[in-house]
């Protein structure tokens, strides 16, 4: 079956490439396609505005926001022209995807990690302040914390320290990498604080899972979709609101919205690229290696990639915090000699 599809994408692609220069909707594609996160959005279409300057004669590679899970589902529906060349992700492929990927025919997939960016927590200019913890914002917006009735309708119920104020926290859905970082970085870090769910995840995982990922239904957290500019608006119209996105967001509007501290950690560049603040996460697109010949131009929009997300890049410049130097050369090899991800490096 999966040699069936590779030959069969083969002859497709050699149409695609010889339909390159004749008229449109012939069954061909001539252009790059990505799909996937919001927050590696801005940074995919900046890179593909600059490929399309400096290559008159190319055309921009097209970026969709469709949210990490949504993406990487287009993503592994198949080879060929009518799927996804890219999936932009903010957080990492996970087995189960990999491994759909694959019963699909994309079996070669090359993981490129651009950059860190950070899960910040927001207020309007001027708005509530608070020094936040996981383990306050696990009692505030979970479900069911630790298996109990949520009851909590201040901050103040959450923690003394906190103001007097209604929960009402503005987030990414749960197609969202964003929200899956958020569950893994901040809401179980915050439900680990009790010892009883180190246990719970021993005996029953699922109920774990529940307990300590799953936020709560009754308007306290609202899910904004997958416009974090939305977010920003929501937050900016309301200075007791709160908002969940990734940092570069909060960089570009920093005129009209605060970081919350986490920790006493400000989410800033300097605090996400040596992971001091606890939101830090890394941002990934990932690459069908079967479409690098096929697709013109995505060799190239790669290699845009490798020039564009240094510290002091025109990236930088809106918002993306480079990798560490480390980090920087695996992704700039992976980019440049399209090195395969392996299913057991995965989880």
């Amino acid at each position: 079956m999966r040699l069936t599809k590779s030959i069969a994408f083969a002859a497709i692609s050699a149409l695609a490439l010889s339909a390159c220069g004749d008229a449109p909707g012939a069954g061909s594609r001539d252009s790059v396609r990505a799909v996937g996160s919001s927050t590696v959005y801005p940074f995919a279409k900046a890179v593909a505005e600059s490929l399309a300057r400096s290559n008159p004669g190319m055309k921009s590679p097209l970026i969709e926001s469709t949210g990490t899970g949504g993406g990487i589902k287009l993503f592994c529906a198949g080879v060929g022209p009518d799927t996804p060349d890219m999936a932009n992700a903010s957080r990492r492929m996970k087995k189960s995807e990999f491994d759909d990927c694959a019963a699909n025919g994309v079996t070669d997939i090359v993981e490129i990690q651009v950059g860190l960016d950070g899960i910040a927590f927001a207020s309007a200019k001027g708005g509530i302040m608070m020094n936040l913890t996981p383990e306050m914002v696990y009692k505030a917006i979970a479900a069911n914390p630790y298996g109990k009735e949520q009851t909590a309708k201040t901050w103040a119920d959450v923690d003394a320290s906190l103001p007097a104020e209604p929960i009402l926290v503005y987030g990414p859905p749960s197609t969202s990498g964003t929200r899956d970082a958020l569950k893994e970085l901040i809401l179980e870090k915050g439900c680990k604080a009790d010892p009883a769910m180190a246990a719970l995840k021993e005996s029953d995982e699922d109920k774990y899972d529940q307990v300590c990922t799953e936020v709560r239904s009754d308007g306290a957290y609202v899910d904004q979709g997958e416009q974090d500019n939305l977010i920003v608006q929501k937050i900016e119209n309301n200075p007791k609101a709160v908002g969940v996105f990734g940092y570069s967001y909060l960089e570009e509007n920093l005129d009209k919205v605060q970081g919350l501290p986490m920790n006493g950690v400000e989410p800033t560049y300097a605090n996400i690229s040596d992971f001091t603040y606890p939101g830090a996460r890394p941002l990934f697109v990932y690459v069908k290696k079967a479409h690098l010949d096929a697709i013109p131009g995505l060799k190239e929009y790669l290699a845009e990639w490798v020039s564009s997300w240094s510290k002091g890049g025109p990236l930088a410049k809106i918002g993306l915090v480079a990798n560490p130097e480390d980090a920087a050369a695996k992704a700039t090899d992976a980019a440049t000699n399209y090195t395969t991800l392996k299913g057991e490096d995965l989880k």
